[in-house]
């Protein structure tokens, strides 16, 4: 991947809110439209610059049918085409290469690209089927039946975490020491009062359902967990004779995060600091045995490397979207890198996975890790449904 750039803070991501929080009743599209809206202001991003929209959401909502349509008219963006993108865990990646391919191949000269998502509040769906006995269709609930079972592979989330450790050998322990580990990397970005997390983020507004008064805002993460050795010890696994306890695998939840994508001359012309270069150097997907999630992050960053023409010795920084504390001791074990050195500043684990943005908000984190150290080759990689995974490696020069 060649000629796609993201200019320096032109970005955010909003807090992530728990399960059944602040944003569980908030339609997520309007929600990024609003935050959005107010983002393009607030940066003084010209609206007429942008000819390319990307949504990536995952749990269907009233009016989501019409995905980014509906956004980039909510935007102020009414002629702006493009798709909307569905890929579960992996929407912000796969919605990132979309971006990049259609800048490095003259197909837009600046996209925004924009996840939203609600686990809260899941739908349930019916399917209708008059040929089922007594013309009962399917009924399903979207989220959570989808987290109890993949159709394919005929296994639960956590099994996928399951089959990993008892694979690679991993025991509770190891697991609570990961996990103790990314806490202890995220009070970072609380420090001096969240510093690192205000180079990036904001806050996200709260209201009605019907957006028709807002009542405050969410300026923080909700829903962080108090991590300690001694409690993650007291815990139980989920799955007998198992090693994740719910303690060692992330939360659900809602927020929504965006970026613009665009040519190396416009991120020069729209950076908040024109010295601080990004650049999307490669992308890479990849599958694994049925059942075995955790193991997908590893060969997919490996083909996003190759496509960079790099290796992980060339990498400074690690981002990973980890739902299990096994992935990222699967992941340094496959590559090498060091469990110590990865998900500075915070990771999934920790704040949280709305699905759609998740990946997005772990990318914009990855920046400016690299952008405080002077720059730097940074990769983000993560799995999803359905034993994949995809990942993003980019170079922030000064």
């Amino acid at each position: 991947m060649a000629n796609a750039f993201i200019p320096y803070g032109s970005y955010w991501s909003t807090p992530f809110a728990k399960w059944q929080g602040s944003l569980a009743n908030l339609n997520s599209i309007r929600l990024a439209a609003e935050v959005g809206s107010q983002f393009l202001d607030a940066k003084r991003i010209p609206r007429e610059k942008i000819n390319l929209g990307i949504l990536g959401i995952t749990n269907p909502q009233p009016g989501s049918f019409y995905g980014l349509p509906w956004l980039t008219g909510l935007l102020g963006l009414e002629n702006v085409p493009g798709p909307t993108v569905q890929q579960a865990c992996a929407t912000s990646a796969r919605a990132l290469q979309m971006a990049a391919a259609e800048i490095a191949l003259g197909g837009a000269g600046c996209a925004l690209v924009v996840c939203a998502d609600r686990m809260s509040n899941g739908p349930v769906v019916y399917y209708p089927d008059a040929s089922a006995p007594g013309g009962n269709g399917l009924t399903e609930k979207w989220t959570l039946d989808n987290f109890a079972r993949d159709p394919y592979a005929k296994n639960a989330m956590i099994d996928t975490a399951e089959n990993a450790s008892a694979r690679l050998g991993i025991a509770s322990a190891e697991l609570n020491e990961v996990t103790l580990a990314r806490y202890a990397q995220y009070q970072a970005a609380l420090a001096d009062d969240r510093a690192f997390q205000r180079r990036y983020m904001v806050e996200a507004p709260l209201s009605d359902s019907g957006f028709r008064k807002q009542s405050g805002a969410l300026a923080a993460d909700e829903g962080i967990f108090a991590t300690t050795a001694e409690g993650l010890a007291k815990l139980k696994p989920v799955k007998p004779n198992g090693t994740h306890t719910f303690g060692t695998q992330t939360h659900p939840a809602d927020g929504n995060a965006g970026m613009i994508v665009t040519t190396r001359e416009l991120a020069r012309e729209l950076s908040a600091d024109p010295a601080i270069e990004i650049e999307l150097l490669g992308f890479g997907q990849a599958r694994v045995d049925k059942g075995y999630m955790p193991l997908a992050p590893a060969p997919a960053a490996q083909a996003a490397l190759k496509q960079a023409g790099l290796s992980i010795e060339d990498v400074d920084a690690v981002k990973t979207h980890n739902p299990f504390a096994a992935n990222d001791i699967a992941f340094a074990r496959e590559t090498g890198f060091p469990l110590e050195k990865m998900n500075n500043y915070g990771c999934s684990l920790i704040w949280g996975h709305p699905q759609g943005p998740t990946g997005l908000r772990s990318v914009i984190e990855l920046i400016e890790e690299l952008a405080l150290r002077g720059g730097g080759i940074g990769l983000f990689t993560g799995c999803a449904a359905g034993d994949s995974g995809m990942a993003v490696v980019l170079r922030v020069g000064r």
